[in-house]
């Protein structure tokens, strides 16, 4: 089944010069210059305001690792606009858009005192030198872990091999839980916290990661969000009540495109293009057990 994101592209143009008097007196002024000025101005706004209830949230915390605090603060400020951007774009016309985006900034910050001091070194390592990844040193590989090695205990007897080759990039294929005969190679996930168990367990990847960051190795896997297997969590709950909400009060039909009958069907197949055109032509799926049309872009049971 396809999640349902609404589409985004953002031009960063320079901010107009020379103060409102020149904006005034200019005949054509840049809209998306106006618009990004908005935006940097909302933003601010937006974290001056909500930054003393996280700080609240995490007292605590602050007060037993300052150190750790005035690093994600720094972070936050500096990033906080190419965040609030796009996400006010998508979703800024809900009611609840803060509610959601104070609740990502609490999750940010749980995770950023969770974060060993390894990775916070590893992190502090890379903010110095933002464009590691482009160094020429990079080598990278990608392989699918039943194909390379069989299960990611057996990959891990291989970290030798990768380290004789130069391999400091390595991208293991989707190996997350999916449906038997219906996973597409893996990207019709069922579950991201759950790694399929012919591979291996949650705690074998962690200890994979491990492993290859010390030997000099980023692990990089997929994270597939804008569709999943019609077994996931997710799509089992629009399936079951198409017209209800998540645990967290969003409707389901905002993850999930949903139509009774073919209007919107169409409208939309006017202008997508088939991925599969040969085997599963159109991108819209009908449900007889929920009595409508789903958007299912790849597979029907996606």
């Amino acid at each position: 089944m396809s999640l349902h994101f609404g589409g985004l592209v953002t031009e960063m143009s320079p901010e107009a010069g020379g103060g409102i008097g020149k904006l005034i007196e200019c005949p054509a002024m840049n809209t998306t210059s106006d618009q990004h000025g908005t935006t940097r101005r909302e933003a601010a706004r937006s974290l001056q305001r909500l930054l003393p209830r996280l700080e609240a949230s995490f007292a605590a915390e602050r007060a037993a690792d300052r150190d750790a605090w005035d690093v994600f603060r720094g972070r936050l400020a500096a990033h906080f606009e190419a965040l609030f951007g796009p996400l006010l774009g998508l979703y800024g016309g809900r009611y609840d858009f803060f509610h959601h985006l104070e609740r990502l900034l609490e999750l940010a910050a749980r995770s950023w005192f969770n974060r060993s001091g390894e990775l916070r070194s590893l992190d502090a390592a890379r903010e110095a030198d933002p464009t590691w990844f482009r160094s020429h040193a990079m080598m990278g590989a990608v392989c699918y872990v039943d194909l390379f090695a069989g299960n990611l205990a057996d990959l891990r007897a291989k970290l030798p091999y990768l380290e004789e080759l130069g391999v400091t990039y390595l991208h293991l294929m989707p190996l997350f839980v999916a449906p038997a005969g219906n996973s597409d190679g893996g990207y019709a996930v069922s579950s991201y916290r759950e790694v399929a168990p012919a591979l291996g367990t949650m705690a074998e990847l962690a200890d994979l990661a491990t492993k290859l960051r010390r030997q000099g190795v980023s692990l990089v896997l997929d994270f597939v969000f804008n569709h999943t297997s019609d077994e996931h969590a997710w799509a089992c709950a629009a399936l079951a009540d198409p017209d209800g909400e998540d645990l967290d009060g969003t409707p389901n039909a905002d993850v999930y495109l949903m139509f009774p009958d073919r209007a919107l069907a169409d409208a939309y197949e006017a202008h997508l293009r088939d991925i599969f055109p040969d085997q599963r032509p159109g991108s819209f799926t009908w449900r007889p057990d929920v009595s409508h049309w789903v958007w299912t872009t790849f597979n029907a049971f996606q």
